[in-house]
Order: structure tokens, then C-alpha cells, then sequence
């Protein structure tokens, strides 16, 4: 696994966790919100982990309240909605910033090792700035559901814009190409 696998994680149950524990399977990493437009990828996001996660395929999500103050809720809030309302059944973590200067070491590290995103992220930023807000730009987390994907081997492949849904086929493919590998 890359060097970032011993960064310290803690689980959104207060248990610890780190990267190196995934170590073996691919993993896609994203940044999740509830209160956000884009709340509804999770329902994507558990299908694609429930189709894959029996060849070594894991989801991981780190709920962040960066953006629009779009994750408000507690630990034991955010898990219990995530459980009710998308069945959400892959692993989530504490929430912690994603961006800007209080940034979680791991997207620290993630943003440095994939600075560019694949998608519409231009078209994102030009959606935001139509709602009278300043976007971020590249290598930091543009919005809610950013994804990472990362190779058995621990190195970040692929880094798909918030609006990638979760079965476009891009994304997809990416993923079966490296639980192929």
C-alpha cells in the first residue's frame, strides 16, 4: 500500500481504522454529506459495493460538512440516517474536513497523489458559481461525493468529480479494470 495507509482513521463508531487495514482490495473513497443534492448517490454507492464487495471491492465514506454546511449531524445521526433511509452497509468513518487548512491528513495525501479529477467538474464549478458560490480548485475536493479509487497495490488510479454517479460507466469500468488486475 502507498505510505498513506498508516494514516490514523477512526470509524464513525469511535473504533480505529486505517487504510493499510483495506490493504488487498480495491477501494473507492469518497466524501459524503447528507443535506446535500447529491445525497441520493449513496443508494448508488451501497449497490455498487453489494455487487463488487465479494471480489475484494470495499466503499469507504468520510462524511465532511465542508461544503454548505451539507453534514451537520452527529456521528450516531449520520450513521443512523445513512442506515434508514439508504441501507448503507459499507464502512463509514468520523467526519472530518476534507479541504482547506484543518484537512484530514488522508485527503491530504489522496488530492496530492491524484490532483486532477475525470468528469464534469468544470461544469460543477460553473453550477456553483451560478448559485452566487466560490468553487475550489484542483488538487483540492470540489464538492460532496468526490470519488477516489484505489488499486489493490494502494496507489490512487482514478479520482472522478462529485457528479460521476456512482454507476456511471466510467466509474464502473475503472473499478472492474482494477478488480481484474
Amino acid at each position: 500500500m502507498a505510505d498513506f495507509a498508516s494514516i490514523p482513521l477512526t470509524r464513525i463508531d469511535g473504533k480505529p481504522d486505517t487504510l493499510g487495514d483495506h490493504a488487498g482490495n480495491v477501494l473507492l473513497v469518497v466524501n459524503v454529506a447528507s443535506k446535500c443534492g447529491l445525497t441520493p448517490q449513496y443508494e448508488g454507492l451501497e449497490a455498487i459495493y453489494e455487487a463488487y464487495k465479494g471480489q475484494g471491492f470495499e466503499v469507504l465514506g468520510f462524511p465532511a460538512n465542508d461544503f454548505g454546511a451539507q453534514e451537520p449531524g452527529t456521528h450516531e445521526e449520520i450513521a443512523e440516517f445513512c442506515s434508514i433511509n439508504y441501507g448503507v452497509s459499507f464502512p463509514l468513518f468520523a467526519k472530518a474536513d476534507v479541504t482547506g487548512e484543518a484537512r484530514q491528513p488522508l485527503y491530504t495525501a489522496l488530492t496530492q497523489a491524484q490532483p486532477t479529477k475525470q468528469g464534469p467538474a468544470q461544469e460543477f464549478r460553473d453550477k456553483l458559481k451560478g448559485f452566487g458560490m466560490t468553487p475550489t480548485e484542483d488538487p483540492e475536493v470540489l464538492w460532496n461525493f468526490e470519488k477516489f479509487l484505489i488499486a489493490r497495490d494502494g496507489s490512487v488510479v482514478a479520482r472522478f468529480a462529485p457528479g460521476v454517479e456512482p454507476r456511471d460507466p466510467a466509474l464502473v469500468e475503472a473499478i472492474e479494470a482494477e478488480l481484474a488486475k
